[in-house]
């Protein structure tokens, strides 16, 4: 289920104040997604860490190329994305990797898109026990609002398509606990 963070919890806040705070700029959007996942957290960042295999879980990639590197910081892949988007072809660089903590950064470096200056940081953490043990996803994002669009749109834009791919972790996870994996 998405939701809003709960600010109260300990972790999260730490969470969101660590690696999701972004000073933005007067053309530029963001947003904080989170998602709590009834998985636990090296399952889940066993996907997330896949840099090299992101249609592992995110529905809109149908296809990846790695363009430099072997999935570690500083490599940059090409990814196709599904017909029906307004888009085609991604280019994205590994920026930070951290598996202590499960901290993954990436940013947009080319493409036939309108995501100018995208950077994007998602987080895990494992729940606290009062509310089950299960991992919590934490995704943000800065990027630059294109000139004719408001940043009602293009936030509405990214928060959608970052919404369907948290779900889809989500799923795939919980599904993969079930099956005992």
């Amino acid at each position: 289920m998405l939701c809003k963070p709960d600010l109260e919890t300990p972790t999260v806040k730490a969470m969101l104040n660590n690696y999701h705070t972004s000073k933005l700029c007067s053309n530029q959007c963001g947003s904080s997604l989170v998602q709590t996942i009834d998985a636990p957290v090296p399952l889940v960042w066993s996907l997330i860490r896949r840099f090299e295999n992101p249609q592992g879980y995110k529905l809109f990639v149908k296809k990846c190329t790695m363009l430099a590197g072997d999935g570690g910081i500083g490599s940059v892949r090409e990814i196709m994305v599904t017909s029906g988007l307004p888009a085609g072809v991604s280019v994205e660089r590994l920026d930070n990797l951290d598996d202590d903590k499960h901290v993954l950064k990436f940013s947009i470096i080319g493409g036939d898109h309108r995501l100018a200056n995208y950077s994007s940081t998602i987080t895990l953490h494992e729940e606290e026990e009062k509310h089950g043990g299960k991992t919590v996803a934490i995704e943000s994002y800065v990027v630059d609002v294109p000139t004719g669009s408001s940043s009602e749109d293009t936030c509405a834009f990214a928060n959608t398509i970052i919404a369907c791919n948290l779900r889809s972790l989500a799923k795939i996870t919980e599904e993969m606990v079930c099956k005992g994996k």
